[in-house]
Protein backbone atom coordinates (compact mmCIF):
# COMPACT_ATOMS: atom_id res chain seq x y z
CA UNK A 1 0.00 0.00 0.00
CA UNK A 2 2.59 2.51 0.91
CA UNK A 3 4.51 1.78 -2.35
CA UNK A 4 1.26 2.42 -4.19
CA UNK A 5 0.40 5.69 -2.52
CA UNK A 6 4.27 6.70 -2.89
CA UNK A 7 4.12 5.56 -7.01
CA UNK A 8 0.82 7.83 -7.51
CA UNK A 9 2.62 10.60 -5.26
CA UNK A 10 5.66 10.94 -7.06
CA UNK A 11 3.21 10.60 -10.38
CA UNK A 12 0.54 13.63 -9.55
CA UNK A 13 3.33 15.74 -8.90
CA UNK A 14 3.26 17.58 -11.80
CA UNK A 15 -0.68 17.64 -11.66
CA UNK A 16 0.16 19.52 -7.94
CA UNK A 17 1.90 22.15 -9.02
CA UNK A 18 -0.81 22.85 -12.11
CA UNK A 19 -4.03 22.44 -9.70
CA UNK A 20 -3.20 24.28 -7.14
CA UNK A 21 -2.27 27.55 -9.43
CA UNK A 22 -5.08 26.86 -11.35
CA UNK A 23 -7.56 25.87 -8.57
CA UNK A 24 -5.69 29.58 -6.75
CA UNK A 25 -7.02 30.97 -10.51
CA UNK A 26 -10.61 29.60 -9.63
CA UNK A 27 -10.55 30.83 -5.60
CA UNK A 28 -9.72 34.08 -6.86
CA UNK A 29 -11.86 34.81 -9.78
CA UNK A 30 -14.68 33.36 -8.01
CA UNK A 31 -14.21 35.21 -5.01
CA UNK A 32 -13.66 38.67 -7.61
CA UNK A 33 -17.65 37.57 -8.76
CA UNK A 34 -18.73 37.97 -4.99
CA UNK A 35 -18.67 34.22 -4.04
CA UNK A 36 -16.91 32.66 -1.03
CA UNK A 37 -15.01 30.31 0.31
CA UNK A 38 -17.82 27.74 0.93
CA UNK A 39 -18.88 27.67 -2.34
CA UNK A 40 -15.10 27.55 -3.53
CA UNK A 41 -14.89 24.14 -1.73
CA UNK A 42 -18.41 22.64 -2.79
CA UNK A 43 -18.09 23.11 -6.58
CA UNK A 44 -14.37 21.89 -6.93
CA UNK A 45 -15.57 18.80 -4.20
CA UNK A 46 -18.42 18.37 -6.20
CA UNK A 47 -18.29 19.49 -10.00
CA UNK A 48 -14.62 18.89 -10.27
CA UNK A 49 -14.12 20.31 -13.98
CA UNK A 50 -11.49 23.31 -13.90
CA UNK A 51 -12.62 24.72 -17.29
CA UNK A 52 -16.31 24.01 -16.97
CA UNK A 53 -15.84 25.72 -13.24
CA UNK A 54 -14.10 28.65 -15.01
CA UNK A 55 -17.25 28.84 -17.02
CA UNK A 56 -20.04 28.03 -14.77
CA UNK A 57 -18.72 31.41 -12.70
CA UNK A 58 -19.84 33.26 -15.79
CA UNK A 59 -23.37 31.28 -15.84
CA UNK A 60 -23.45 31.38 -12.03
CA UNK A 61 -23.06 35.41 -12.40
CA UNK A 62 -25.00 36.12 -15.38
CA UNK A 63 -28.37 33.96 -14.08
CA UNK A 64 -28.24 31.43 -17.06
CA UNK A 65 -31.01 28.78 -17.01
CA UNK A 66 -30.45 25.28 -16.02
CA UNK A 67 -30.87 24.27 -19.56
CA UNK A 68 -28.01 26.76 -20.37
CA UNK A 69 -26.28 25.54 -18.03
CA UNK A 70 -26.74 21.90 -18.74
CA UNK A 71 -26.13 22.29 -22.41
CA UNK A 72 -22.47 23.96 -21.81
CA UNK A 73 -21.52 21.56 -19.41
CA UNK A 74 -22.00 18.78 -21.90
CA UNK A 75 -20.44 20.74 -24.66
CA UNK A 76 -17.02 21.55 -22.44
CA UNK A 77 -16.77 18.25 -21.35
CA UNK A 78 -18.09 15.50 -24.27
CA UNK A 79 -14.42 14.61 -24.42
CA UNK A 80 -15.08 13.16 -20.88
CA UNK A 81 -16.99 10.51 -22.97
CA UNK A 82 -14.25 9.14 -25.03
CA UNK A 83 -11.98 9.08 -22.09
CA UNK A 84 -14.72 6.82 -20.34
CA UNK A 85 -14.85 4.93 -23.16
CA UNK A 86 -10.79 3.94 -23.47
CA UNK A 87 -11.04 3.10 -19.87
CA UNK A 88 -13.35 0.43 -19.54
CA UNK A 89 -11.03 -2.20 -19.41
CA UNK A 90 -8.85 -0.85 -16.81
CA UNK A 91 -11.31 0.41 -14.37
CA UNK A 92 -13.99 -3.07 -15.41
CA UNK A 93 -13.20 -4.71 -11.78
CA UNK A 94 -12.81 -1.88 -9.42
CA UNK A 95 -15.97 -2.48 -7.07
CA UNK A 96 -17.18 0.31 -5.44
CA UNK A 97 -14.61 2.68 -6.33
CA UNK A 98 -15.54 2.55 -9.64
CA UNK A 99 -17.97 5.44 -9.47
CA UNK A 100 -15.60 7.79 -7.99
CA UNK A 101 -13.05 6.55 -10.43
CA UNK A 102 -15.13 7.32 -13.25
CA UNK A 103 -16.44 10.76 -11.64
CA UNK A 104 -12.58 11.91 -10.89
CA UNK A 105 -11.27 11.34 -14.58
CA UNK A 106 -10.25 14.53 -15.34
CA UNK A 107 -7.59 15.32 -18.33
CA UNK A 108 -4.59 15.03 -16.15
CA UNK A 109 -5.77 12.17 -14.60
CA UNK A 110 -6.52 10.03 -17.54
CA UNK A 111 -3.34 11.51 -18.49
CA UNK A 112 -1.46 9.37 -16.15
CA UNK A 113 -3.75 6.56 -15.85
CA UNK A 114 -4.13 5.82 -19.62
CA UNK A 115 -0.86 4.25 -19.91
CA UNK A 116 0.48 0.64 -20.34
CA UNK A 117 3.34 1.64 -18.59
CA UNK A 118 2.66 2.21 -14.79
CA UNK A 119 5.10 2.52 -11.96
CA UNK A 120 3.29 -0.42 -10.09
CA UNK A 121 2.59 -4.25 -10.45
CA UNK A 122 -0.31 -5.53 -12.35
CA UNK A 123 -2.16 -6.62 -8.63
CA UNK A 124 -1.71 -2.84 -7.26
CA UNK A 125 -3.02 -1.07 -10.45
CA UNK A 126 -6.39 -0.42 -9.00
CA UNK A 127 -5.12 0.48 -5.85
CA UNK A 128 -2.93 2.89 -7.82
CA UNK A 129 -5.59 4.43 -10.00
CA UNK A 130 -7.78 5.09 -6.86
CA UNK A 131 -4.57 7.37 -5.45
CA UNK A 132 -3.77 8.94 -8.83
CA UNK A 133 -7.29 10.21 -8.46
CA UNK A 134 -8.18 11.00 -5.50
CA UNK A 135 -4.53 13.04 -4.69
CA UNK A 136 -5.49 15.02 -7.80
CA UNK A 137 -8.85 15.99 -6.68
CA UNK A 138 -7.65 16.79 -3.27
CA UNK A 139 -4.90 19.34 -4.77
CA UNK A 140 -7.68 20.95 -7.09
CA UNK A 141 -9.85 21.36 -4.09
CA UNK A 142 -6.92 22.78 -1.73
CA UNK A 143 -6.32 24.88 -4.60
CA UNK A 144 -9.46 26.69 -4.83
CA UNK A 145 -10.21 27.02 -1.37
CA UNK A 146 -6.95 28.79 -0.62
CA UNK A 147 -7.71 31.25 -3.96
CA UNK A 148 -10.69 32.34 -2.56
CA UNK A 149 -9.40 32.69 1.11
CA UNK A 150 -6.61 35.14 -0.04
CA UNK A 151 -8.74 36.33 -2.65
CA UNK A 152 -10.81 37.51 0.25
CA UNK A 153 -7.91 39.30 2.15
CA UNK A 154 -6.07 40.89 -0.51
CA UNK A 155 -7.18 42.97 -3.56
CA UNK A 156 -6.20 40.92 -7.26
CA UNK A 157 -6.51 41.90 -10.91
CA UNK A 158 -7.88 38.30 -11.85
CA UNK A 159 -7.09 39.15 -15.84
CA UNK A 160 -5.62 36.62 -17.71
CA UNK A 161 -5.08 34.34 -14.37
CA UNK A 162 -7.67 31.54 -16.42
CA UNK A 163 -4.31 30.81 -18.66
CA UNK A 164 -2.86 28.80 -16.19
CA UNK A 165 -5.75 26.24 -17.80
CA UNK A 166 -3.39 26.38 -20.97
CA UNK A 167 -0.73 25.94 -19.46
CA UNK A 168 -1.48 23.03 -17.59
CA UNK A 169 -2.27 21.57 -20.64
CA UNK A 170 0.84 21.94 -22.32
CA UNK A 171 2.73 20.64 -19.46
CA UNK A 172 1.00 17.42 -19.15
CA UNK A 173 1.45 16.95 -23.34
CA UNK A 174 5.14 17.96 -22.68
CA UNK A 175 5.41 15.34 -19.93
CA UNK A 176 3.50 13.24 -22.13
CA UNK A 177 6.02 13.07 -25.00
CA UNK A 178 9.01 13.01 -22.86
CA UNK A 179 7.71 9.78 -21.11
CA UNK A 180 7.03 7.58 -24.21
CA UNK A 181 8.97 6.51 -27.25
CA UNK A 182 5.45 6.42 -29.63
CA UNK A 183 4.52 10.16 -30.46
CA UNK A 184 2.30 9.33 -33.14
CA UNK A 185 -0.59 8.92 -30.65
CA UNK A 186 0.35 12.76 -29.76
CA UNK A 187 0.82 14.09 -33.46
CA UNK A 188 -2.36 12.16 -34.16
CA UNK A 189 -4.19 14.76 -31.42
CA UNK A 190 -2.60 17.83 -32.22
CA UNK A 191 -3.21 17.57 -36.21
CA UNK A 192 -6.80 17.00 -35.32
CA UNK A 193 -7.69 19.32 -33.30
CA UNK A 194 -5.57 21.77 -35.99
CA UNK A 195 -7.51 20.61 -37.97
CA UNK A 196 -11.12 20.74 -36.68
CA UNK A 197 -10.25 24.38 -35.31
CA UNK A 198 -9.87 25.78 -38.68
CA UNK A 199 -12.28 23.56 -40.44
CA UNK A 200 -15.24 24.13 -37.74
CA UNK A 201 -14.37 27.45 -35.87
CA UNK A 202 -13.13 27.62 -32.28
CA UNK A 203 -16.69 27.33 -30.75
CA UNK A 204 -17.56 24.34 -32.31
CA UNK A 205 -14.45 22.20 -33.02
CA UNK A 206 -14.43 20.34 -29.94
CA UNK A 207 -16.63 16.98 -30.57
CA UNK A 208 -15.35 16.63 -33.95
CA UNK A 209 -12.06 16.78 -32.74
CA UNK A 210 -12.93 13.84 -30.32
CA UNK A 211 -15.00 11.86 -32.84
CA UNK A 212 -11.65 12.51 -35.48
CA UNK A 213 -8.98 11.65 -32.72
CA UNK A 214 -11.51 8.52 -31.26
CA UNK A 215 -11.45 7.21 -35.51
CA UNK A 216 -7.72 7.66 -35.67
CA UNK A 217 -6.59 6.34 -32.72
CA UNK A 218 -8.83 3.04 -33.04
CA UNK A 219 -7.50 2.62 -37.13
CA UNK A 220 -3.83 3.35 -35.04
CA UNK A 221 -4.09 0.44 -32.05
CA UNK A 222 -5.76 -2.00 -35.00
CA UNK A 223 -2.60 -1.36 -37.04
CA UNK A 224 -0.75 -2.23 -33.75
CA UNK A 225 -2.28 -5.77 -33.52
CA UNK A 226 -1.65 -6.66 -37.27
CA UNK A 227 2.52 -5.91 -36.63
Amino acid sequence: MKTTIKSALVATIPVLTGYLVLGFGFGIILNANGYGVLLAFAMSGLIYAGSMQYVAIGLISGGASLLTAAITTLMVNARHLFYGISMLDQYRDTGKCKPYLIFALTDETYSLVCTDKLPVPPEHRKKYYLWVSLLNHLYWITGSVIGAVVGSLVQFNSEGIDFALTALFLTVFLDQWLSTEKHLPALIGVGASVLCLILFGSENFLIPTMLLIALLLCLYKEGDRHE
